[in-house]
This record gives structure tokens, C-alpha cells and sequence, in this order.
């Protein structure tokens, strides 16, 4: 039978069984046209709010406050991306902000009280972020340790080097000068340091999504005995992207010494819980349901914007806590609806 000898009713039927599809398929695009967007578009709605607003407008849209604020963003920004590889591979790493605020300590107390010349000091702290990395790495892919209490235990445990390294007193003198102008003077406007993090960030979205490496580490993430039957060597690539974490997290340190002029008595809890906002808040965006560093971005700048807004119109200190942590469970509750939802439109 061909098409000319189908019964006409049988046609109509036909193209009816095709337009349903096609009209769902259509709203199904639109859909995830919004669901990759919505952030963004808060972000925009946000700041044109806080730029209108008669409380903050006289300085919310200023370049003194966009410099303000995307200097001290830019270390949340850096630490979000450290966090970000061992969660693609599927593990939580809550050691970022204290090794962090670790290696900020060290940085400082280097050139401070042992008179470290400024490149030996920047390369020890890097270095020791990379093997706390390392270290966590090994434990977790090598020895199968839980993730979550390794990193929240190393993370306590640096919290308490932090108190007795620095007798709970900030580090301010004996910061080269050469460090503290590149944490303060602008280029174009913005802080020096915030071109560093925009550099290291399109490398690690590079890596993520343009190298073997990074497809590997997705693979991981997604189902990691597959990924093993496969052929990827799951505890190397989890190990790498632990040893990745801890060497931006000392960046990271580096960078907070250099935008504070020396350390403070931090234990890096405050920076960790903002990374972790924007990277769950980024896993709502642009790739919905996958851990993706372009979101997490506007996941910082929508913290940031929020937070800074808020601050200018006369909220208290509590606000950015508070704010924090709600876009923290905000964004984790809403990236589980939405991979429920996914998974719900894939089975049909």
C-alpha cells in the first residue's frame, strides 16, 4: 500500500499522530530555552532593579562598585571552579575554602615572619594547595574513603593550623608590595586579579569540555562503573581532579592575600558556602543538570549582584550569610526537581 491508497481518515490520523510530537517537541524547546536562560535573566532583572531603586542607585551602578565587586568575587569565582572538578566526577570536596584560607595564611606568614622572597612564597602556597589536593585525592579515589568526611575532616583539621599558625591574629605587614597592587590597582576598571580568574576559568571550561580529560570526567560523574567498563581509569582521573582542586584553591589563597593585603583568621567557611552557591545555582543554567562553569558564573554574579544590592539598600551584615545559604538550598532543591523532571521526559 502507498500513501495515495491510504484511506483519508487513516492520513489525517497520521499527520495528527505526527503534529502531537511535534507540538510537544516544540514546547520542550522552548522549556529548555528558558530553563538555560533563567538565571541570566534574573541576573539582568536583579541589576536593573538595584540600578533603579532610589536606596541604591546613586551607587549600585557605578564602575567604583562593579571594580568593589568583582574584586572580592573573584576568589568565590576561583574557589567555585576548584570545587567544581571533583563534583563533575561525582564527589564533594568541602576542603576548598579552608585550603584556601590556609594557603593565604601561608603566603602571608612566608613573607611576613621568614622573609620568603615573593615568588618562592607564591609557588610554596600553590604548592601546598596542590598536595592537601593530592592528598584527598589519593584517599578518596586510591582508598575509596568517603569523600564527604575526608574533605569535611581536612577541612576542620586546616581550620585548626589556621588558629595555631596565626595565634588567631591577622597577618598585615611585610606583604611585598608588588602582591597587594596586582589584589588592588585595575585594568580597564576592573581589579588585575580579575582577569587572572577569568583566564583560569576559561582553561578549566577548556578542559571540561573540549579535552578527553574533562568528557572522561563526565563520564565519571554520570555513572562511573559504565565509565570504568569502558575503559577510563576512574581513580587516576578522580585523583587528577582533586590534585586540580587543591592547586586553584591555593591560587585562590594567593589571591586572597593579595586582595586583603595579608591574611586573615578565616577559616574559609564563608567562601566555600558562596562557591557552593554558585555552583549548584550554575547547575540550573546553560547546560540545566550538569555541572558546567559558564553557569557557575552567572551563579557568582547573581550572588554578588544580590548581595551587594541588598547591602547598598541598608540590609544588615547578617544578609550575606543568610542569602548564601538560602541560594545554596534553593539551588539544590530546584536542580533536583529539574533532573527529575529530565529523567521523567527522557522515559517518555
Amino acid at each position: 500500500m502507498t500513501l495515495a491508497d491510504t484511506p483519508k481518515n487513516a492520513v489525517g490520523e497520521n499527520h495528527a499522530a505526527v503534529a502531537v510530537p511535534s507540538r510537544r517537541a516544540a514546547r520542550l524547546d522552548l522549556g529548555g530555552f528558558f530553563e538555560r536562560w533563567a538565571l541570566l535573566g534574573l541576573l539582568i532583572v536583579i541589576v536593573v532593579f538595584f540600578s533603579l531603586y532610589s536606596a541604591s542607585s546613586a551607587v549600585f551602578p557605578t564602575a567604583a562598585n562593579i571594580g568593589v565587586l568583582t574584586g572580592n568575587q573573584a576568589v568565590v569565582a576561583l574557589v567555585a571552579v576548584a570545587a567544581l572538578f571533583p563534583l563533575v566526577g561525582g564527589h564533594f570536596d568541602f576542603s576548598v575554602g579552608a585550603t584556601s584560607a590556609f594557603t593565604s595564611v601561608l603566603c602571608a606568614g612566608l613573607m611576613s615572619r621568614h622573609s620568603v622572597p615573593l615568588v618562592v612564597a607564591i609557588a610554596i602556597s600553590v604548592g601546598v594547595g596542590a598536595v592537601i589536593g593530592a592528598i584527598n585525592g589519593a584517599l578518596i579515589a586510591i582508598y575509596r574513603a568517603n569523600a564527604f568526611i575526608i574533605t569535611l575532616g581536612g577541612a576542620t583539621l586546616l581550620g585548626g593550623l589556621i588558629s595555631w599558625y596565626s595565634d588567631n591574629q591577622s597577618i598585615s605587614t611585610g606583604i611585598f608590595p608588588a602582591l597587594t597592587d596586582f589584589g588592588s590597582l585595575t585594568w580597564f576598571g576592573l581589579p588585575r586579579l580579575v582577569y587572572l580568574v577569568i583566564v583560569l576559568a576559561a582553561l578549566g571550561w577548556y578542559v571540561l569540555v573540549q579535552t578527553p580529560y574533562g568528557r572522561s570526567l563526565y563520564a565519571i560523574g554520570s555513572n562511573p562503573r559504565a565509565a570504568r567498563l569502558v575503559g577510563i581509569k576512574v581513580q587516576r582521573e578522580v585523583f587528577l581532579a582533586f590534585v586540580v582542586s587543591g592547586t586553584l584553591a591555593g591560587v585562590a589563597g594567593v589571591l586572597t592575600t593579595a586582595r586583603t593585603g595579608g591574611s586573615t583568621t578565616d577559616t574559609g567557611t564563608t567562601v566555600l558556602f558562596g562557591a557552593l552557591a554558585a555552583v549548584f545555582l550554575g547547575l540550573t543554567a546553560v547546560t540545566p543538570g550538569r555541572f558546567n562553569i559558564v553557569g557557575t558564573m552567572i551563579g557568582v554574579l547573581f550572588v554578588a549582584a544580590s548581595v551587594s544590592g541588598l547591602t547598598l539598600s541598608g540590609a544588615s551584615d547578617w544578609v550575606q550569610p543568610v542569602f548564601n545559604g538560602g541560594s545554596l538550598m534553593v539551588a539544590v532543591i530546584l536542580s533536583t526537581y529539574l533532573n527529575r523532571r529530565r529523567r521523567g521526559v527522557d522515559a517518555l
